[in-house]
């Protein structure tokens, strides 16, 4: 029997590139976002468009009451949605930072809370929460990005223990710098934010730093197949990483190094 998947921020990056990949993979498809307009094209995919904005209860729950009307169920969520805007702690609004927490943590919260009722009844979930190498490390100027992350993979363990009694797996994908429109949006918040402040010179520092991550970026099918092998695994890992080298080193420092050397290291990468 196929799997129904609801797969969000579908409309670009990871999540489009996912929402195909399990489509051409047997699983039935829902592809959510904002931007209907932008979801038209993965009709062609077999997957099913729905409309979502996650930062409203009553959107989420028409997401979810759709897709079960038509479905019956919700056996995996891809809680991908999520953006990161750059700045420093002092330049960023409360009012951004406060949308980006909706956003990035609240928004996916609010969706497993609403899928869980019925995957305890099915005794049978997986929960994909897209984190981030930020999430365990972090640069400066993306404090509240990262703070999102981290928050993020807290939230996945905690989860994984309240669940995994009723046959359910929480899983936490770990991105290192992928090809998406997240790029973008980080650099021209980090100037637009911080370019102009007391900060500007190391706004400007790290938007050299990520041009020249850019050149080095994996494509969004990378994390598509990570995130089949988790949901397709009997006993899942609980975190999946890419295998880029720059992520794979900087994340095992983060093990062996202590907090005041590991701030060297990433300093002097903005030097």
């Amino acid at each position: 029997m196929k799997k129904t998947v609801l797969v969000t921020g579908a409309s670009a990056g990871i999540g489009k590139a996912t929402a195909i990949y399990l489509a051409q993979n047997g699983y039935t498809v829902y592809g959510a976002a904002r931007r209907m307009e932008k979801l038209q094209e993965l009709k062609a995919y077999g997957i099913k468009p729905v409309e979502l904005d996650i930062t409203k209860q009553e959107s989420a729950e028409g997401c979810i009451n759709q897709i079960l009307t038509e479905a019956g169920s919700i056996d995996i969520l891809v809680n991908n949605a999520g953006f990161g805007a750059y700045g420093s702690i002092e330049d960023v609004s409360m009012d951004d930072a406060r949308y980006q927490l909706e956003v990035n943590v609240v928004g996916a919260m609010r969706l497993t809370q609403l899928v869980l009722p019925n995957m305890r009844e099915n005794r049978y979930g997986k929960i994909v929460n897209i984190s981030s190498v930020g999430g365990k490390i972090v640069f400066p100027l993306g404090g509240w990005y990262h703070a999102t992350k981290f928050a993020l993979e807290a939230l996945s363990d905690s989860l994984r223990n309240e669940v995994r009694g009723f046959g359910i797996d929480v899983i936490v994908v770990e991105p290192g710098a992928t090809k998406s429109e997240w790029g973008n949006i980080a650099t021209d918040s980090l100037m637009n934010v911080s370019g102009h402040t007391a900060y500007k010179d190391l706004a400007t520092k790290t938007h050299h730093v990520f041009t020249q991550l850019s050149q080095t970026i994996a494509e969004p099918i990378v994390i598509a197949k990570l995130i089949k092998r988790g949901i397709e695994a009997i006993h899942p890992k609980t975190r999946y990483t890419t295998n880029q080298m720059a992520s794979t080193v900087l994340l095992f420092l983060r093990k062996i190094l202590s907090d005041k050397l590991m701030d060297k290291l990433i300093m002097s990468q903005l030097n």
